[in-house]
């Protein structure tokens, strides 16, 4: 009798599970009305190129008088209010913003454009006390290696990106030995930022941007060729986005923008 319930129970309880959805994105929440429609140029997405657009905004607001907010961090964080007023979002890769479209559904995969991209690189303590200058160097036993990623359940431009790195040259021993000293896994660059000063790491995968806003505690060292993964920053403008929203892109795109862009590392 006791076998038989406990069969019917896992009967039960299985698709239950299986049912229970497992999402890098946020819901879409179909009671939010959106209208964007409201004088001001509103841009949100993940952590990380925020300080560089909010110099841009600044310049921009400068010369046009046009109101810009930019609102960066963890999606949940934002959604909502994107979901209400949103002009423009942006995606820290590509698979970023292909998790974001699955919520946002003013925006269009049509409409979505690659502005700036940027390299892959080893954040290390400030002054590089352990001698970090190369990969291989984070293969040496006892070095304590923060990376990012989202575990299925944060949408973060960091996914992967360790992996990529330690396996771009189709070394298997590469992965295991780097692997071996990784002591932190964030879910996001905040998250792993955070880790990487708290655990007292010796190294962190992630983008320049971090480092170079974070220079009171953080340095970096850029990847050789043969090891460096590249991945851009994009930007999609809704389809009731307020006019002044893409001459704002126009400006961001333009060569000010990109000289702003460049001071924490973003190129094209």
């Amino acid at each position: 009798m006791l076998r038989k319930l406990t069969r019917f129970l896992l009967a039960a309880l299985i698709p239950a599970v299986l049912a229970i959805p497992l999402s890098a994105h946020e819901d879409l929440d179909p009671s939010i009305k959106h209208n964007a429609h409201d004088g001001v140029v509103r841009l949100y997405g993940a952590g990380g190129p925020d300080t560089a657009f909010r110099k841009v905004a600044a310049a921009f607001t400068t010369e046009t008088g046009i109101k810009v907010e930019v609102t960066g961090g963890p999606e949940p964080t934002w959604s909502k209010k994107a979901q209400a007023d949103a002009d423009i979002l942006w995606g820290t890769a590509e698979e970023d913003m292909t998790a974001l479209l699955e919520t946002y559904n003013n925006f269009s995969w049509d409409d979505v454009t690659p502005i700036y991209i940027r390299p892959a690189i080893v954040a290390v303590k400030k002054g590089n006390p352990k001698g970090i200058h190369r990969f291989e160097d984070l293969l040496k036993d006892g070095m304590r290696i923060v990376v990012t990623e989202g575990a299925g359940v944060a949408n973060t431009s960091g996914t992967g990106v360790w992996e990529d790195v330690a396996g771009r040259t189709g070394r298997l021993d590469d992965v295991k030995r780097f692997r071996k000293n990784i002591v932190g896994f964030g879910k996001g660059s905040g998250p792993s930022f955070r880790m990487f000063v708290d655990k007292d790491a010796d190294a962190w995968i992630t983008w320049p941007d971090w480092p170079i806003t974070h220079s009171e505690k953080a340095d970096y060292v850029v990847l050789a060729k043969e090891r460096t993964i590249w991945r851009d920053v994009n930007v999609v403008l809704a389809s009731d986005a307020d006019p002044e929203a893409k001459q704002f892109l126009d400006f961001l795109n333009s060569d000010r923008g990109a000289a702003i862009m460049k001071t924490e590392g973003w190129v094209r």
